[in-house]
């Protein structure tokens, strides 16, 4: 029932006119439709529904709806009768995973952080989302963003260019060419791992990838050569190898 003398707005939101309403998530706020003497618009109502039902006295408004980061605003005239308005947020949803070849990574051992624009424009950007993990649903205002994949805690990082469209869900998967080494220092081929071990890998040119202390720590390695360097009582031991893509292994140093 809408009293005497006020008027009703009903709200909805979707993405792109041929999709469903947005069912949660969106916040509405309805401002005056001029700004007040310090120059700022005087906020009325907000709310949180799916779709709210505005009870408000004839006149104009400003509403304003936001979803994450999309968002969408325009005037609205209020008379006698009541108001149906549809917001079409210009977003679409994203949704990652990475493989190493044909082999699906496991969610939890990558992560991906989403920034707008081209990885090839210059300045230094701001991140949309981050440590977005494997089936996550993100949405965001249509346009190009690059998605950089963290995969484990290695080096093993891709840099990927992709185009989200409104209205759509755009499902993404980044390769990586990598593997999980784990590390092991021996007094023989094949023996137990020796412990208390301090390890370093690095790369030819002597960066330094990951750095930890155990019988077997495991790394995520990119694809490439590199030398492991093993501290045990003492004495400093080491072996180069090389990491090939999806083929996970044991990297023994020999403790002579």
């Amino acid at each position: 029932m809408v009293p005497a003398g006020q008027s009703a707005l009903l709200l909805s939101a979707r993405f792109g006119k041929d999709a469903a309403p947005v069912t949660g998530g969106l916040i509405w706020r309805v401002y005056a439709s001029k700004p007040d003497a310090s120059g700022a618009f005087r906020l009325i109502k907000e709310e949180k529904l799916p779709a709210p039902a505005i009870v408000l006295p004839p006149g104009n408004y400003i509403v304003h709806v936001g979803f994450g980061l999309a968002n969408a605003v325009r005037p609205v005239q209020l008379r006698s009768e009541t108001v149906r308005e549809t917001f079409d947020l210009p977003a679409g949803g994203l949704v990652l995973q990475g493989r190493v070849g044909d082999v699906r990574i496991p969610a939890g051992q990558i992560s991906f952080d989403i920034y707008p624009g081209s990885q090839f424009e210059a300045g230094d950007k701001r991140p949309v989302a981050e440590r977005v993990m494997t089936g996550d649903t993100v949405i965001v205002p249509e346009g190009t963003y690059y998605i950089v994949s963290n995969y484990g805690d290695g080096n093993s990082m891709v840099r990927s260019d992709i185009r989200v469209a409104a209205g759509k869900l755009t499902d993404v998967t980044v390769t990586h060419r990598a593997a999980i080494i784990t590390l092991k220092l021996v007094s023989e081929r094949g023996g137990e791992a020796l412990a208390n071990t301090a390890w370093s890998v690095l790369t030819p040119g002597g960066d330094v990838i990951k750095e930890s202390i155990g019988a077997f720590p495991r790394v995520v390695l990119a694809e490439g050569e590199y030398r492991a360097i093993a501290r045990n009582e003492g004495k400093v031991f080491e072996r180069e190898f090389k990491v090939v893509t999806g083929v996970d292994g044991d990297i023994e140093v020999m403790a002579r």
